[in-house]
C-alpha cells in the first residue's frame, strides 16, 4: 500500500471527495460508525432502507410461491419509504383492529340488533333492563307472569332475554347476569367490513411497492455513499482556522501511476509514500486463482494485519482435503462438483462460489478415495476390482490414524511458516526456536509409531532431536542471560501439551467422515427393505435413497464446512503464528462502480 497526505482548501473538500469517489481506488481513513447526531441519523435512515428492501423481497417471493397476482403500477409517491412504513403500521394496526372486532361480534351476535336509542328509550321510562342468557330447554315461560320479559334472540340452543325493573328493584331470577355488548352486532358487521376492506386496500399497496424495491436500493445506496463522503470529510484534520484539510488514504501501489494523475489533473498538493505498520493501513490480498477462493472462509475470522504473511495460499489445501475427509464419501464429492459447475456456469454472480464447492467436491473425492466410501457402500460395490486393488482401501482403523498423522504434518506445516516467516523478519530466535519444535514434534510422532508399529528408526535421528531440544531451551527467550534463556526454554516446553490437544482435534476428521459413511450405509439399508413390498417397492426404494441421501449430504456438508474452520482458524493459525487484526480495504467509490 501507498500512504497519501492530502491538502485541500476548505471549500474544495466536496468536490475533491465526489470526483475521488468516482475513481473508486482510494481508502480514505474514515469511522464506519455514528460519530454525530447526523451520521447516527443517516445510519438509521439507511438501515431503514435495508430492512424495507429485505421484507418487501421476501412479500413478493411469498406471493409468487403462493400466485398471487401482483400489481403492475407503481405507487405514486415522492417518499416511497414513508409510505411503506405508514402502509406496514397500518396493516398490523389493522390487524389488531379487526382480531378485536370479530371477537366483540362474536359475542354481540346472539343478542341480535340494537341502537343506543332503544336502551335510552327503555331508561327514560323510568325502567332498568337487566340481560340474561339461559339454555332454550331450561327456559321458564312462567317467569313472563313474575316479570316483563323481553326476548332478544335465540341462537345457539340458547335464549338471550331481557327483564325490565322499575326503580331499583331486581328480577329474583336464580341466574347468573350475563354481559351485554355495548355496540350491535349489525354495528360491528360493518366495521368489520370497512376494515376488511381497508386492509386489503393496504395490502394490495404494499404488493404494489414490491414492484420498486430496485429504486429503495438506489436510494438507500446513494444514502450510504453521501454518508461515506461526510465520514471521509468528518475523519480530515483541520489546519489554519479550519481553512485547511488535510486528508489520509491509502491505495494499491501497483496504481499509483493512476492516483497520481488524478491528483495532478486536480491540482491537488499532495504527500506520497510507503506505508508502514504503524500506519494501520488496510489490507487487500492478493492470492492465486485457487487461494482467492478460499478468501471469503479466511474473512470469517479475521484478516492479518499490515505486513503479516497472508496464510490463506497455505490453508487453502488443507481446508479443501479436511473438507473432503469430513464429508467422506466420493458420491456426495461428485454431486458437489456437478452442483459447483453448474452454479459457475448458470449464476455468474456467484461464480467464484461455484468453483469454490467444485473444489471442495474434488477434495471430496480425493480424501474418502482411501476407504473406497460411495454413496454409503464401497466402490468395489459398484465397479469390480482386482483383490490386490481392494486391500489398499484402508479400513477404519487406518482411516482414524490417517487422520491424526494428516494433523500432525499440518501442525508442523504451520511452525515451519512461522519458523521461516520470522527468519525472513530476522527474529532470529523465534526462527530457530520454531525449527527446535519442528523438530521436536516430527521426532515425537515418529517415536511413538515406532512403538505402535514396531519398526525401529536410525539413531542418528535421537540425535537431531536433541538438537532441536536445544534450539527450544536457548531461543525460546531474547534474554541476554543465559539462566534466564534456560529457564523460559523450560517453561516454554509446556506448549507441548498444547500441540498434543490440537493433534487429539483431528480425530475430528475421522469422526465426521466414518458418521457420515455410516448414515449413507443406514439409507441404503432401508432403501433395500422398502424394495422387498410388492409393486410399489422399487418407487419407494427410489424416493428413499434420493431423499434420503440428499438428506445425508447436507448433514455432513454442515459438519465438513463448520471442522476445518475450527482447525483451520484455532489450530492451523495458532501453530503459524497468526495474530489478525487487519481492516479490509474499502476504497470511497460509488457502489455501481
Amino acid at each position: 500500500m501507498t500512504k497519501y497526505s492530502f491538502v485541500i482548501f476548505h471549500k474544495e473538500v466536496d468536490d475533491f471527495l465526489k470526483n475521488l469517489q468516482e475513481i473508486g481506488v482510494v481508502d480514505i481513513t474514515r469511522q464506519k460508525r455514528a460519530i454525530d447526531s447526523y451520521s447516527m441519523d443517516k445510519f438509521e435512515e439507511i438501515a431503514q432502507y435495508n430492512a424495507a428492501v429485505n421484507q418487501l423481497s421476501r412479500i413478493r417471493e411469498e406471493a409468487v410461491k403462493n400466485k398471487v397476482e401482483l400489481p403492475q403500477a407503481k405507487p405514486q409517491q415522492e417518499d416511497l419509504l414513508a409510505f411503506f412504513n405508514a402502509q406496514i403500521s397500518q396493516k398490523d394496526s389493522l390487524k389488531s383492529k379487526l382480531f378485536a372486532l370479530r371477537g366483540e361480534y362474536a359475542q354481540a351476535l346472539p343478542w341480535g340488533a340494537f341502537t343506543d336509542e332503544n336502551l335510552q328509550n327503555i331508561k327514560s321510562l323510568g325502567y332498568t333492563p337487566y340481560f340474561y342468557s339461559v339454555s332454550s330447554q331450561k327456559y321458564n315461560k312462567e317467569w313472563e307472569s313474575l316479570y316483563p320479559i323481553y326476548v332478544l334472540n335465540e341462537h345457539g340452543g340458547k335464549t338471550y332475554f331481557a327483564v325490565l325493573m322499575e326503580g331499583s328493584e331486581k328480577p329474583q331470577l336464580k341466574l347468573q347476569e350475563a354481559i351485554f355488548p355495548a355496540v350491535s352486532a349489525d354495528i360491528l358487521e360493518k366495521e368489520i367490513l370497512e376494515c376488511e376492506k381497508l386492509a386489503k386496500e393496504t395490502e394490495n399497496n404494499i404488493l404494489a411497492l414490491t414492484n420498486c424495491i430496485d429504486e429503495l436500493k438506489q436510494k438507500k445506496e446513494k444514502l450510504f455513499e453521501n454518508l461515506d463522503l461526510y465520514l471521509a470529510s468528518e475523519a480530515s484534520q483541520k489546519e489554519a482556522d479550519e481553512t485547511i484539510v488535510i486528508f489520509e488514504a491509502f491505495a494499491p501501489t501497483d496504481i499509483d501511476k493512476e492516483v497520481v494523475e488524478f491528483l495532478e489533473s486536480n491540482n491537488v498538493y499532495y504527500l506520497m509514500e510507503a506505508a508502514k505498520e504503524e500506519d494501520n493501513p488496510p489490507i487487500k490480498l492478493k492470492n492465486n486463482f485457487f487461494a482467492k477462493l478460499y478468501e471469503p472462509i479466511g474473512d470469517l475470522y479475521m484478516l492479518p494485519k499490515y505486513g503479516e504473511l497472508d496464510l490463506t495460499v497455505f490453508f487453502a489445501p488443507f481446508y479443501m482435503l479436511f473438507f473432503g475427509l469430513c464429508l467422506g464419501d466420493m458420491g456426495y464429492g461428485l454431486v458437489l462438483i456437478i452442483a459447483g459447475l453448474a452454479v459457475n456456469f448458470k449464476v455468474p454472480k456467484f461464480a467464484n462460489y461455484g468453483k469454490l464447492i467444485a473444489w471442495l467436491g474434488l477434495g471430496a473425492i480425493i480424501m474418502p478415495a482411501l476407504n473406497g466410501t460411495m454413496f454409503g457402500a464401497k466402490i468395489y460395490d459398484f465397479i469390480p476390482m482386482p483383490q490386490n486393488i481392494t486391500d489398499m482401501l484402508f479400513n477404519d482403523m487406518q482411516m482414524f490414524w490417517f487422520a491424526i498423522l494428516f494433523g500432525i504434518f499440518q501442525i508442523i506445516f504451520a511452525r515451519m511458516i512461522q519458523a521461516i516467516y520470522c527468519l525472513v523478519k530476522k527474529r532470529y530466535n523465534a526462527a530457530l526456536s520454531g525449527f527446535g519444535w519442528v523438530i521436536g514434534i516430527a521426532w515425537a510422532t515418529l517415536a511413538y509409531a515406532s512403538m505402535e508399529a514396531g519398526f525401529t528408526y536410525p539413531a542418528w535421528i535421537n540425535y537431531i532431536a536433541m538438537a532441536g531440544l536445544a534450539l527450544i531451551l536457548f531461543f525460546s527467550s531474547d534474554a541476554r542471560n543465559p539462566f534466564v534463556r534456560v529457564f523460559k526454554g523450560v517453561t516454554s516446553l509446556y506448549d507441548s501439551t498444547g500441540v498434543f490437544g490440537d493433534v487429539l482435534s483431528y480425530i475430528r476428521l475421522f469422526g465426521l467422515g466414518t458418521s457420515g459413511g455410516i448414515l449413507g450405509f443406514v439409507v441404503n439399508s432401508i432403501a433395500m427393505n422398502l424394495a422387498e413390498i410388492p409393486y410399489a417397492g422399487w418407487l419407494l426404494m427410489g424416493i428413499m435413497l434420493v431423499v434420503g441421501h440428499i438428506f445425508v449430504l447436507l448433514l455432513s456438508c454442515l459438519g465438513a464446512f463448520v471442522h476445518p474452520l475450527r482447525l483451520t482458524f484455532i489450530e492451523f493459525y495458532k501453530n503459524a503464528g497468526f495474530e489478525g487484526g487487519g481492516r479490509a480495504y474499502n476504497p470511497l467509490k460509488k457502489e455501481n462502480k
